[in-house]
């Protein structure tokens, strides 16, 4: 059996699991990030259920990253496999520097999966733990040991693919298994996948967005209809303002680099709207696509129904704009009527706005990826002819999709900040908490 990617695997896991363990709606899914995120996330939507991450990292053996030895995990969680060690040959210090490697970044990978929320309360419940497929099985008996140590009461762990006689090898790990195909020859896990591309953070914080925290735990989202078409809208607690998504051509509302990107900002008490300022078919149109008079206008008329909806009443508000975006912000900011508080562009167009940017005066961040030289050299040009306050953060390293590891949280937190401080006080902003 082969699945096409990960979200094919997810699929087929879920109706395994509503087929013979129909038991588990309402069960806490938890992944292992971050090939196991979007996994999880599609067996969460199929089972109704809240979705959470166990940090685990794999202890590779020097030279031979791919074969662990052993796994870290939160909460101080270890797993060492020592007939491996023992094959192998690691001297005690050997895997102590590779744990200290590993143990470095779980922690930067649990902060930003986070983002300061506490784990979904796990304590008498029963919880799934979701992985990408299971080889070795030591990062799973990690996984397992932690939310054991959270206090579950029932752990299943479920994969799409693992060896033949995965559960008796992991023993009492966990009260159930799960795997949609165990195939004679096992190799490795990838390769019952066509397609078993890196998962990236963007994408991990996409699947957590997308599954949403239980109601009562965090921001609220929602969908609105805007001249544009349809928009997601997520208002934080108390919100300091909100933050306008942008889309032009060759992203949209659903796409994981803004979704990342987004929950970060909702950390920060920012309210999103994610919308399209094209319909579809339109980018087959290539004059629509590069026309920021057309974008701009469609992106003040969207943001004037958006700020009419009533969790949105009084607040500041600003644009984020990515390619095309961008130039539509910057041109909508040339208007005499627009008030943005602050402008964001990621990898963004500003020479196609070129003749309107000596008349915007709105505080803009221009963010470009080091590798994107072309795009760089437009953005210095664009930032030098801005009629206001501005500033140029280059993302070392990055392509223009910053897929790069590091890059769009880079991306996330020089947004916010940016938001933040340009943002005025108001209904939520800079309030006294008692």
């Amino acid at each position: 059996m082969h699945f096409t990617d990960r979200a094919d695997a997810g699929r087929r896991l879920a109706a395994a699991l509503l087929s013979e363990a129909p038991e588990l709606r309402g069960a806490v899914v938890v992944a292992l990030p971050r090939g196991g995120a979007p996994v999880a996330a599609e067996v969460a939507a199929a089972l109704g259920a809240e979705l959470d991450v166990c940090v685990v990292r794999k202890v590779g053996v020097p030279g031979q990253p791919e074969v662990a030895m052993g796994a870290v995990g939160e909460d101080g969680a270890r797993v060492v496999n020592q007939q491996v060690v023992d094959a192998v040959g690691v001297p005690p210090e050997a895997f102590a520097a590779a744990e200290a490697r590993e143990r470095s970044e779980l922690a930067r990978r649990a902060a930003l999966y986070r983002g300061g929320r506490a784990p979904v309360p796990l304590a008498g419940r029963t919880v799934l733990v979701v992985d990408d497929g299971v080889a070795t099985g030591a990062s799973a008996r990690a996984a397992c040991r932690i939310v054991r140590a959270r206090g579950a009461a029932r752990v299943v762990l479920a994969v799409p693919v693992a060896p033949p006689g995965w559960a008796r090898q992991l023993g009492d790990a966990a009260d159930g298994y799960l795997a949609v195909d165990t195939p004679d020859g096992f190799a490795a896990v990838g390769a019952s996948y066509r397609d078993f591309r890196q998962t990236t953070d963007a994408e991990v914080l996409a699947a957590l967005d997308r599954a949403g925290p239980p109601e009562a735990a965090g921001p609220a989202g929602r969908e609105l209809r805007l001249g544009t078409g349809p928009a997601d809208l997520t208002v934080p607690e108390h919100p300091r303002g909100v933050v306008l998504f942008a889309h032009g051509s060759g992203s949209g509302r659903g796409s994981p680099r803004s979704r990342a990107v987004a929950a970060h900002l909702h950390r920060e008490r920012l309210a999103t709207v994610l919308f399209d300022l094209l319909a579809p078919g339109e980018a087959d149109e290539r004059w629509k696509v590069f026309d920021p008079g057309l974008l701009g206008g469609r992106l003040a008329g969207a943001t004037r129904e958006a700020l009419r909806h009533p969790a949105l009443a009084g607040l500041p508000y600003g644009w984020f704009g990515a390619s095309t975006g961008a130039a539509a912000a910057l041109w909508a900011a040339a208007e005499p009527d627009s008030a943005p508080a602050a402008i964001v562009a990621r990898g963004g167009r500003p020479d196609l706005a070129a003749a309107r940017l000596p008349l915007v005066t709105v505080p803009t961040l221009l963010i470009v990826g080091g590798a994107d030289q072309e795009v760089l050299e437009w953005n210095r040009q664009a930032r030098a002819e801005l009629g206001g306050e501005s500033a140029l953060q280059v993302v070392p390293g990055a392509g223009h999709l910053f897929e790069e590891p590091g890059a769009l949280e880079a991306v996330a937190e020089l947004a916010a900040g940016w938001f933040v401080r340009h943002f005025p006080p108001g209904r939520g902003g800079d309030r006294v908490e008692h």
